[in-house]
């Protein structure tokens, strides 16, 4: 079984998010004043959408050694700060969301396989509606996936340390099929699957380095 640590800022739900199951043990490390967590004994960190990218900055040294152990980082949050290695994220309003599509560019791990691409370009008919701006990587070869203009949206970065970054143009995901009402299957539903097959992927990497 896997085992990860969730950064939290405390954000309302969070914990039911990232709740432990059969595949992967999650903790949530809180973000305090006086931010200094041991990363020990983990193989995956997670930061969701709205993570306190400050004090990430200031762990930035400590989150390279773990990435260099061979773990592994998802990163679902627009970082402001130059803590990823290898990428950066850029806000970006130039651009109208209407005219946002999406397209795979590498998806050599088969991750969007069985996955409803649409999902991802529309949500009630809303394009655009998922990631924030674009990632500027070091690591082109590694593009998931990209936008209209061939900005990079998710990179699956194997290069730039030790371990492995998802990585995502501000693109919220969590460890949940988000459910609905009557209205049906929406966007949310697919994005908790697309989560599902990248635990899948990180556990058989995982398995294999054994």
């Amino acid at each position: 079984m896997l085992k990860a640590a969730v950064i939290s800022n405390n954000v309302e739900g969070i914990e039911h998010m990232f709740t432990t199951n059969n595949k992967i043990a999650y903790t949530l490390l809180e973000i305090t004043s006086i931010f200094d967590p041991d990363f020990t004994g983990y193989d995956l960190l997670v930061v969701p959408n709205g993570s306190d990218n400050i004090a990430l900055y200031r762990i930035r040294e400590k989150i390279l050694q773990f990435l260099n152990q061979g773990k592994v980082l998802f990163c679902f949050d627009g970082w402001y700060t130059n803590w990823v290695p290898g990428n950066k994220w850029i806000m970006n309003t130039d651009y109208k969301t209407i005219d946002i599509r999406y397209h795979l560019v590498n998806d050599k791990h088969k991750l969007f396989e069985g996955i409803d691409f649409d999902k991802f370009n529309f949500t009630h008919g809303i394009s655009g509606w998922w990631a924030c701006g674009y990632i500027e990587t070091s690591q082109p070869q590694d593009v998931l996936m990209a936008d209209t203009w061939n900005r990079p949206i998710i990179v699956i970065d194997e290069h730039s340390t030790e371990g492995l970054m998802v990585l995502t143009a501000s693109g919220p995901m969590a460890d949940l099929l988000f459910g609905t009402n009557s209205e049906g299957q929406t966007s949310w539903d697919e994005i908790g699957r697309f989560y599902q097959k990248l635990i899948d992927f990180v556990t058989t990497r995982a398995l294999v380095k054994i």
